[in-house]
């Protein structure tokens, strides 16, 4: 079976785009992150959520005293005045380089080998330059549980 019946359409980012447009379709689609696409369509990169957070909320040395951390470092207010800043932020400064892809013709269990190897939980589907979807852990589950009889419908 091919990746078709398990990708999901999302937007792509491009240049000039807010913080908060990719936030708001990452969230939609289920996704971690977009393809980021140039004038023509073509994927030139890619956004995601763990690394706009990353970059804007957790200074590095939280990073590296994640361990010994208490549990009350930062409050709410804290947080809130952060997402006020962040989210009108445009979103090419965060732009990294493009993510993993596959064709739609190939098979669910490349997918998941790919996923596994390369330790991400999602893929661009890409077919002649042109991005067509994402297919994440959660969509290729979904699937696998509709093979499943006594699952209920989801």
């Amino acid at each position: 079976m091919d990746l078709k019946s398990v990708t999901v359409a999302t937007a792509v980012a491009t240049t000039g785009m807010t913080v908060r447009q990719v936030f708001e379709e990452c969230i939609r689609a289920n996704t971690p992150g977009l393809p980021f696409c140039d004038d023509h369509g073509l994927v030139t990169g890619r956004v995601t959520l763990k690394n706009i957070l990353k970059h804007h909320c957790l200074p590095e040395h939280l990073v590296e005293m994640a361990h010994v951390l208490g549990e009350h470092v930062s409050d709410v207010e804290e947080m809130e005045l952060l997402a006020k800043q962040l989210f009108d932020n445009r979103i090419d400064s965060y732009r990294q380089p493009p993510h993993a892809s596959l064709s739609p013709a190939s098979s669910l269990i490349k997918a998941m080998a790919l996923m596994e190897k390369l330790d991400t939980s999602y893929l661009f589907i890409i077919d002649e330059s042109q991005y067509l979807g994402v297919v994440t852990i959660q969509s290729l589950s979904r699937k696998f549980l509709h093979y499943d009889n006594s699952s209920r419908s989801i």
